[in-house]
């Protein structure tokens, strides 16, 4: 029925922005207004504003041809804040299939578009297109993110791994939605015995449509080649101890307060186990050295075909 509201919608701005090319003022829309507000007084969703809502969603989605096929694709509401927090046609593709795909409410997508989801997934660093296999490799690349935004946790500037480790459990709610969607909490230090020995991962999750394990390693600082290794070991023992047979290859990410980009591509460049590097932060700003890092348009354009 939403669905249906927002295609309304559609075809109601598209009949005033013709209207519009031919003659008619722009005081018709008040009076147009007053008219469907008279006609269907138990609706909220044809006052002024609204309606000048619609025509600028008709305008800016008519003439592209990746957003005009998505009209139908979520909400009014959630349209309406697309089309006011993002301006750039790619960045709104990518909410609009993002909030159908994984089900977003209006208030997830918010706080999605407020911590910069979509430049971190154009950033992020993995070697799963060849350390995975197809499509699998695609939809996991939609499961990490180049920086994860911590903004609940109740942290010192200067703090340990335990520490870190500790307050995201304690804001374990506040910390899956943050990963995304999909993931489940398995455990923290979560032991693993190899020989006569025992081992810790950080923190174990299980995405659900992947139906993998999620190895994650905790770093206060910078990322160093020698974490890779030690991801690598990690996941070995997953695969052969833990995972069940109808589950897929574990996947590992490592997540610091830093990282040089080169020396993360290096890292990576030779691993056979799937693995991810990322950075965490506690505000919602992404660092404004990252725009410069953004991808081109014919890339962004490939990226988002994932989706599909």
């Amino acid at each position: 029925m939403r669905v249906l509201i927002s295609k309304l919608y559609w075809e109601i701005g598209k009949s005033i922005a013709e209207k519009q090319s031919e003659s008619w003022g722009k005081s018709i829309v008040a009076s147009l207004s007053k008219e469907l507000q008279a006609e269907f007084p138990k609706s909220s969703g044809f006052s002024t504003t609204n309606i000048w809502y619609m025509v600028q969603f008709y305008t800016d989605y008519q003439s592209d041809i990746n957003l005009q096929p998505l009209v139908g694709e979520i909400s009014w509401s959630k349209h309406l804040v697309i089309l006011s927090k993002c301006k750039l046609s790619h960045e709104r593709q990518f909410y609009i299939l993002s909030t159908s795909k994984y089900g977003w409410s209006k208030n997830v997508l918010l706080h999605q578009i407020e911590n910069k989801a979509f430049e971190r997934y154009l950033l992020n660093q993995t070697n799963f297109d060849y350390a995975l296999p197809e499509p699998t490799n695609k939809q996991a690349l939609l499961a990490v993110k180049d920086t994860y935004t911590f903004d609940f946790l109740d942290l010192a500037e200067l703090h340990s791994e335990s520490e870190l480790e500790q307050q995201l459990v304690k804001n374990i709610r506040k910390f899956l939605l943050e990963m995304g969607n999909n993931y489940t909490f398995v455990g923290n230090q979560y032991r693993i015995q190899v020989g006569e020995r025992d081992y810790w991962v950080d923190l174990l999750l299980y995405h659900r449509k992947l139906q993998c394990l999620i190895a994650i390693d905790l770093k206060i600082g910078e990322f160093e080649p020698e974490h890779k290794g030690k991801m690598e070991f990690y996941l070995s023992v997953l695969n052969d101890k833990v995972r069940l047979p109808h589950e897929n290859e574990s996947i590992g990410i490592i997540i610091c307060k830093n990282k040089d980009r080169t020396v993360v591509e290096y890292s990576l460049k030779n691993t056979a186990l799937p693995i991810g590097v990322a950075t965490y932060n506690t505000t919602n700003q992404l660092p404004k050295q990252y725009r410069k890092l953004l991808p081109s348009e014919e890339e962004i354009t490939a990226k988002l075909r994932d989706f599909y």
